[in-house]
């Protein structure tokens, strides 16, 4: 498995930390989001190639990494002459993705770049699509069957969860707080994902002898965000700090924090948007720092998918084949280093 930082888009088939241009966007509107898109000039493998058509589907945008995530597969695939997109509506759960997506395979695309709203819901779809011979590329949301993806290509879950629990822990350990209460703040519990940062936080905790007093899931919104922090904050009439999963319900969750006028603790945020880091910047909220998840991985999934449909590998590599598996990994953004991420930011 290949493990690369955000900071390093793949661009074109090849690992290059320049030249990525974007514009960045600010978040809970679907239709206010990033795109980041890679320069694709000067390398071998973006010449123009076999005409490669690339299904797409993903779940509707609901907040800004989902629209963020679509919007990046589109404007990157806008890069190359030689790839069609084809992007077919995953509706409401996974059952409307999975008849929207036999459609899609029925059609015989050269390759199919999938965020499922369920990994293990979709993963009979995946193997599909690779037994009718059209390569999956699995995006973010993992199938639990390595026959059903040719490529998986996501952001490191676990990795969000330790470095969320890292930082909370050495900042704890330096204003001396030998026994704190920490507050969680997840996103849609039954998902994978959500189970992997928090087990990722819980590890990182361990290490410093902590743990989370409670924690209440939301839904990635905004709204189900406020929802979950006014609970918490009910339920802790005293915290040292918070950990919530992501930026898009952490709009909803400092607005929570604002009207309850709380301010003892310091939260840490996730996924990286623009929001995000511009409060981190300003240093004017309890929220300190974020751990990144970008969704600039779309960026790179359909450039892998149309190196896969041209039959070729990644110009850094020496194997001949996209590899198998890739996870991006997990990086804090501090006021200390924001200005360096801001470019990211969706």
């Amino acid at each position: 498995m290949i493990r690369i930082s955000r900071r390093h888009a793949l661009l074109g088939g090849a690992t290059i930390g320049a030249g990525v241009a974007l514009t960045a966007c600010t978040s809970n509107d679907p239709t206010d989001t990033a795109q980041v898109k890679t320069d694709t000039s000067g390398n071998a493998n973006a010449a123009t190639g076999p005409k490669v058509v690339i299904g797409f589907s993903a779940p509707a945008a609901d907040h800004g990494w989902i629209a963020a995530i679509t919007n990046n597969a589109k404007a990157q695939a806008a890069q190359y002459s030689d790839v069609e997109l084809r992007t077919v509506e995953a509706g409401a759960d996974a059952a409307a993705q999975r008849a929207a997506l036999a459609t899609l395979i029925a059609q015989k695309p050269n390759v199919i770049v999938m965020l499922p709203h369920d990994g293990k819901e979709l993963n009979a779809t995946g193997l599909e699509a690779m037994r009718a011979g059209i390569p999956v590329v699995n995006l973010d949301r993992a199938f639990p069957s390595a026959a059903a993806y040719r490529l998986q290509i996501k952001g490191d879950n676990y990795g969000m969860g330790l470095a969320a629990g890292q930082y909370i822990g050495e900042q704890l350990k330096a204003k001396g707080v030998s026994n704190p209460i920490i507050g969680e703040i997840p996103g849609i519990d039954s998902l994978e994902l959500t189970q992997e940062r928090t087990a990722g936080l819980n590890a990182a905790l361990a290490v410093y002898g902590f743990k989370v007093a409670n924690r209440r899931p939301a839904e990635f919104t905004a709204d189900s965000g406020q929802a979950a922090a006014t609970a918490l904050l009910q339920a802790l009439p005293k915290m040292d700090a918070l950990w919530n999963h992501d930026d898009d319900q952490g709009i909803g969750v400092l607005a929570a924090i604002k009207q309850a006028n709380r301010g003892e603790f310091f939260m840490v945020g996730g996924a990286g948007s623009k929001t995000a880091i511009e409060a981190i910047t300003k240093d004017d909220s309890v929220l300190k720092a974020t751990v990144t998840y970008s969704p600039s991985m779309a960026s790179s999934a359909i450039s892998l998918a149309r190196l896969i449909g041209q039959g070729k590998g990644m110009s850094d590599l020496v194997e001949l084949q996209v590899p198998k598996e890739i996870t991006l990994a997990s990086e804090t953004i501090t006021k200390d280093n924001a200005s360096k991420y801001a470019k990211l930011g969706f």
